[in-house]
């Protein structure tokens, strides 16, 4: 089989780049990697400037598509062994309030239906997909049921799933970064027959895809179970599923398993070894104002509020480190990171002892891109914007491996 790939919401190529471990040199672009991208889509909606498409186009070349998903031709999409695709979550996104999360039914959450009219259409064997955590429990009065409709999607079109959420920093990766992973594969493949001949707990926790790279603790915590084959059809999916996801499991012909496991990976990636080692820029330097702002956004605080009705309420945030700890991993990388903001990073520089934002290069380092991915014309802060958007390539290196063992053995 051949190790042929297609990319979905393709951003700044951070799939690409894990699978084929892409380096940058003088500019150039290596693909250390086994994998044919065939075909790739970038759009961002309602805005006239593209750089995330921008700068796929001119680190990869090759066919970019650079309109509407939904306006692609589907049948036109090469044949291919691997769709890949980080599709965008803001509906499902921390940096909403759960409640508040239209999840699937939100103007990014619909755009999983093309990927599923894409698996419809094409049948590719295998699948791997990426989004936030918070996906597992959307939305907030139907707790499940978005993630149930995908995993009903899959059924239909003939997959068995393995899920994970894998939180970088846990693996020895520079971002404490938390995130689902989802890997379909169809009827068709050896590796769904051989994955029938396994209960699904030896899945989970010696034979899947995930249990290799990313080794949990031998106990679980909480489990659940539930079959999405029983509702007659995703009408019925959306109106009444309801399940407690937990952060590993499969399915399989319909029945959902799920567990709740514990990283057991003992290896730290500390924020120093990303510093940049030569004079920084005096641009990213905080001056003694800023350093108070940080100080009171980043403390612990309670602060008296009232709500809409008129009853008074105090809002409470505790206390986070500041500077950063730059004996751990990176905390996770928000779009807003160029702000002054309780989630922006502050670290003390390598030279001056002074403090400073994160440069875009040290957010590409954490994220595991090549340095200066995105330095092709975009500005400071649309660098941070993609990064902030973007997945760890470390976690995609990891998982590539696994896949490349699986479509080997297909032959």
């Amino acid at each position: 089989m051949e190790k042929t790939a297609i990319e979905l919401f393709a951003g700044v190529g951070g799939f690409r780049c894990g699978l084929n471990h892409v380096t940058l040199t003088n500019n150039k672009v290596i693909e250390n990697g086994n994998w044919k991208f065939l075909w790739a889509n970038q759009w961002e909606p309602a805005t006239k400037s593209q750089e995330a498409y921008e700068c796929y186009k001119k680190r990869f070349g090759g066919d970019i598509s650079n309109v509407d998903i939904f306006e692609v031709d589907k049948h036109k999409i090469p044949d291919h062994t691997l769709l890949v695709g980080g599709f965008p979550c803001q509906d499902y996104s921390v940096a909403q309030t759960l409640s508040n999360s239209k999840g699937i039914e939100g103007k990014k959450g619909v755009l999983w239906w093309a990927i599923e009219e894409t698996l419809f259409i094409k049948k590719p064997p295998f699948v791997l997909l990426e989004n936030v955590d918070r996906l597992l429990l959307s939305p907030a009065k139907q707790r499940g049921r978005d993630f149930g409709m995908m995993l009903r999607s899959f059924y239909e079109n003939g997959y068995d799933v393995q899920w994970r959420v894998i939180n970088a920093g846990e693996y020895g990766l520079p971002q404490k970064r938390r995130r689902t992973y989802i890997f379909a594969y169809h009827k068709s493949t050896n590796y769904y027959k051989k994955m029938h001949e396994l209960d699904d707990r030896n899945i989970i926790f010696e034979k899947g895809i995930f249990s290799k790279e990313f080794p949990i603790q031998s106990e679980y915590f909480a489990i659940n179970k539930a079959d999405i084959s029983e509702y007659k059809d995703l009408v019925e999916v959306s109106k009444m599923f309801k399940c407690q996801f937990y952060n590993a499991g499969i399915m399989s012909n319909g029945g959902i398993y799920t567990i709740k496991v514990k990283a057991d990976c003992n290896l730290i990636y500390p924020l120093r070894k990303i510093r940049e080692k030569h004079d920084v820029d005096e641009k990213y330097f905080l001056n003694e104002e800023q350093i108070k702002k940080f100080e009171f956004l980043k403390g612990s605080k309670r602060i008296p509020r009232v709500k809409p009705n008129g009853e008074p309420y105090y809002y409470s945030e505790g206390a986070m480190s500041f500077p950063d700890n730059l004996d751990m991993p990176a905390r996770t990388m928000l779009t807003s990171e160029s702000g002054i903001s309780r989630t922006t990073h502050v670290i003390e520089d390598l030279k001056t002892k002074k403090l400073r934002l994160l440069t875009p290069k040290e957010c590409e380092r954490i994220n595991g891109f090549p340095d200066n991915w995105t330095n092709t014309g975009m500005s400071d802060k649309k660098r941070y914007f993609m990064m902030g958007n973007a997945l760890v390539v470390g976690v995609i290196e990891k998982i590539g491996k696994e896949i490349e063992n699986i479509v080997e053995n297909e032959e």
